[in-house]
This record gives structure tokens, C-alpha cells and sequence, in this order.
């Protein structure tokens, strides 16, 4: 996706003291598009079900690592689909490199990826660019973007951005069967009615976008069963094993999107308790979270796991590898969710 020079970044994020977010980014044609590539031929058959992976790749800053993971973790394999979040283009904490592009080439994956935030505070960055993607071993016929509801302006945070939330759409040829896919990122900072009219705009953008095939969504929704700008709730909860309990136990009871989806339609995956962000905490504690999910239509998931990025569960990384060399404390600050999803009949 082509770039925008530094200065002019600079003097579209100045638009921002005086202009709102939807006006700046209308001028921005980047945030209307999704980038694609089909890199891969087909298999030569389709399977009865395919292998599906949520994961929050934390901007691909460990992408060596990512892509180890990818290969050789027999716990996400076979590996048909993957749904990702935070993926940079152009940032210098990554390298600037294109994460999605790389990753799909080593892989041999297509893609579809889109903008969902340029990154302001750093003057090092290219481009500055930061989204999300789905990657497919089938041909994408055709992706775009699903601009959401803004529930936080990120210019006026520490971040300072401009951009919002969205998800990735395509819609892939499995076999000659049309399969929509959807890559999501629902806001933190708001509050669980925020999250809610998010997927809203999801699902009636599916309806439209994505008619008559059976649909695969996924994401980061951040359902954090509080508002992510409440730091005394934030507080409160880490410090209560009770409250504590709800963030992966009682996450339904408080986060509206969830039945709202299961009433759309919608399988929820995984439909029991399983950590998948790791929230720090003063002191090195950190909150357990369960805020990525796949939901399916059209399709049930026959299996499903949580897969740790945690280094110490890393033990079948390859001697001499990126990964066996790895020494942080994880690949991402998410768990990666796996699903062996069955396509119904028509």
C-alpha cells in the first residue's frame, strides 16, 4: 500500500485539533482499501474442514519468530485460514518491513490486509502504517474494508493516531465453494455497549458484503468485561479474585456483542473458559483475559484449542531457529486460538 510522506502525516494529524477523525481520514484513500495478493495456487482438493487460527500478532515485531511458530507448531496445523491482528507496514519498532506481505510470502499464503491506524509519534517510521489481515491458502476473489463506529479518538492518546477500528473481509474460492472470512479488531477503550454497536456494523456489513456462503470471523474484540480507560475499575478487578473470575468466566454476562452474535446465528468459539491475553499488572502480576474468539456461520468448529506464546511452552522450536533463539518472554502479548471448522452442507 503506498505510503504518505512524513510531512504530510504530520499536517494531516494536525487536521485532528480541529476536525474529527471520519473527516481527516475521507481524505486518506488508503483507509478505504484493502491490500491484496493471492501468492499461492490452490490445493488440489478441498478438505472437509479447515484449519482456522485467530492470532493477535502484536504488530509482528518478533516476525521471524511468528513465522517459526506458524510452520512448526503442531497444535495449529493443518493451517488453512488465519485471522491476525495488529500487523504493521512501515513502523520502525518493526523494522519497517510489510509484516502481512513478508509473512504471506514465506508462508505461501495470499492476503488481504487493512489500514487501521497510522502511528504518528515516531518520525523513524516509513509509513507508519498499522492493520489487520487475513491470510488464506485459497484464492481470494475479492476483500475490502468495514470502517467501525469510532468509540475513542487515539490521536489524543499517548499513541496519537489517526485512524479506527475495522475489520478485513474476503471472500475466498475453497474448491470452488465461495467461504467469507473476516479479520476483527473491536476497541478497548469503551465500554461493552461500545463493543456491541461495533459488531453490529460487522454483522449487517456481512450480510451485505458477504451473501448466501458460510462466514468465518475472528478477532481481538477486546471483550474485557470493563472499559479499558477505567483504570480504577481496572484496579478493582485485579484485585478481587471474584471480579477477577468474570474476565474469563463470566464474560457473556457483560459484553453484549457475544449473545448478540449467538442470536445472529453465530457458533461461538471457544464456547468454554480460555485465557488469551495476558493484561500486566504493577508488581509483574497480570490479569487473565479472554478477548479472542472465532464465530462461525455456516460452519462448527469440530475442535478447538488455546495455543500459548508464552517462551516457556515454545519447546518445539527447531534447533537453530529464530525461534529456539528466542529469549523474551513471548511471541505476543496474546494467545492464539485454533479451530478445526467444518463447512455445512448447502
Amino acid at each position: 500500500m503506498r505510503g504518505i510522506p512524513l510531512e504530510e502525516r504530520k499536517a494531516l494529524g494536525a487536521l485532528l485539533e480541529r476536525r474529527s477523525q471520519e473527516e481527516v481520514m475521507a481524505r486518506i484513500a488508503q483507509f478505504g482499501t484493502a491490500e491484496t495478493e493471492n501468492f499461492a495456487s490452490p490445493p488440489d482438493t478441498a478438505p472437509g474442514a479447515l484449519g482456522v487460527l485467530m492470532f493477535n500478532m502484536e504488530r509482528g515485531v518478533h516476525l521471524e519468530e511468528i513465522q517459526d511458530f506458524l510452520r512448526d507448531c503442531l497444535d495449529i496445523q493443518p493451517l488453512d485460514l488465519i485471522l491476525a491482528n495488529e500487523l504493521d507496514d512501515g513502523c520502525a519498532r518493526s523494522g519497517n518491513k510489510n509484516t502481512a506481505r513478508e509473512l504471506a510470502q514465506a508462508l505461501g499464503l495470499n492476503y488481504a490486509w487493512g489500514l487501521e491506524f497510522i502511528e504518528l509519534v515516531n518520525d523513524e517510521n516509513g509509513k507508519g502504517f498499522h492493520g489487520n489481515a487475513v491470510f488464506s491458502r485459497w484464492p481470494i476473489r475479492r476483500a475490502g474494508v468495514i470502517r467501525l463506529p469510532e468509540q475513542y479518538n487515539w490521536y489524543f492518546d499517548r499513541q496519537r493516531r489517526i485512524g479506527g477500528r475495522l475489520a478485513v473481509f474476503a471472500e475466498l474460492d475453497v474448491g470452488g465453494r465461495p467461504l467469507g472470512a473476516v479479520s476483527i479488531h473491536l476497541e478497548n477503550r469503551t465500554h461493552g455497549e461500545g463493543r456491541r454497536a461495533q459488531m453490529e456494523t460487522i454483522l449487517k456489513a456481512v450480510e451485505r458484503e458477504l451473501p448466501d456462503m458460510p462466514v468465518i470471523l475472528g478477532g481481538d474484540l477486546n471483550t474485557n468485561t470493563f472499559d479499558g480507560r477505567d483504570k480504577e475499575d481496572i484496579g478493582d478487578i485485579a484485585g478481587s479474585p471474584e471480579l477477577r473470575r468474570r474476565c474469563l468466566e463470566d464474560v457473556f454476562q457483560f459484553e453484549e456483542l457475544l449473545p448478540m452474535a449467538v442470536e445472529a446465528g453465530y457458533e461461538i468459539v471457544p464456547g468454554e473458559p480460555r485465557l488469551t491475553r495476558r493484561k500486566p499488572l504493577p508488581g509483574g502480576d497480570f490479569l487473565p483475559l479472554r478477548l479472542d474468539w472465532i464465530l462461525l456461520k455456516g460452519a462448527s468448529a469440530e475442535e478447538s484449542r488455546m495455543v500459548s506464546t508464552a517462551r516457556e511452552d515454545l519447546v518445539y522450536a527447531r534447533p537453530g531457529s529464530a525461534l529456539a533463539a528466542f529469549t523474551g518472554a513471548e511471541l505476543s502479548d496474546h494467545n492464539a486460538v485454533w479451530a478445526m471448522c467444518r463447512l455445512l452442507p448447502v
